[in-house]
């Protein structure tokens, strides 16, 4: 089986809930897809990492992250498979809010301006969210050369405001949910 393949079984396995929840987005879903058992699992983790290095390998970016929290796990897994291939690829935080003390940046880890930088999340249900990191390291002076996540639930109109390729390894559909 393919790391694609495999990781598809363990988020059908591990990562999908069926039961009422409101999701960060306000909408209501008759399922959730909580993919923190995904990216903190010791072995489903390093196969996101190569997964989504695979899918954008052709967007030549140096580091890679997004909003903190969903986005710091897949972050950490991609720069964790670069560097079993022998790359080097720096991992950095967005914060929901800069903060009032220390150097009081937004954009945590090593520095991205003038970098070409790739922003993840987990899971895109509207785009709010790895949209506020993009606006984040465009106004810390990086370089967004796409947005991508594990499971694309929706956010299409929202995610093409940002003029980068967007791209999914997994569509609800493909989990069998939609």
């Amino acid at each position: 089986m393919t790391d694609r393949e495999l990781l598809l079984d363990e988020i059908k396995s591990k990562a999908v809930v069926h039961g009422r929840v409101t999701l960060s987005s306000g909408k209501e879903a008759a399922y959730y897809v909580d993919l923190r058992r995904i990216t903190l699992d010791g072995t489903a983790a390093p196969l996101v990492g190569r997964v989504m290095l695979e899918l954008t390998e052709d967007l030549g970016f140096e580091a890679v992250g997004g909003l903190t929290l969903g986005a710091d796990p897949v972050a950490t897994a991609m720069l964790h498979a670069a560097a079993a291939q022998g790359r080097r690829l720096d991992a950095f935080v967005v914060r929901k809010e800069g903060k009032a003390h220390g150097l009081q940046r937004r954009v945590e880890g090593p520095d991205v301006a003038g970098r070409r930088v790739l922003a993840v999340e987990d899971t895109t249900t509207t785009g709010g969210s790895v949209l506020t990191a993009v606006q984040a390291l465009n106004e810390a002076g990086a370089v967004v050369v796409g947005i991508a996540t594990i499971v694309h639930r929706g956010g299409d109109a929202n995610l093409a405001t940002a003029g980068v390729p967007y791209r999914s390894a997994f569509s609800l559909a493909d989990l069998g949910l939609g």
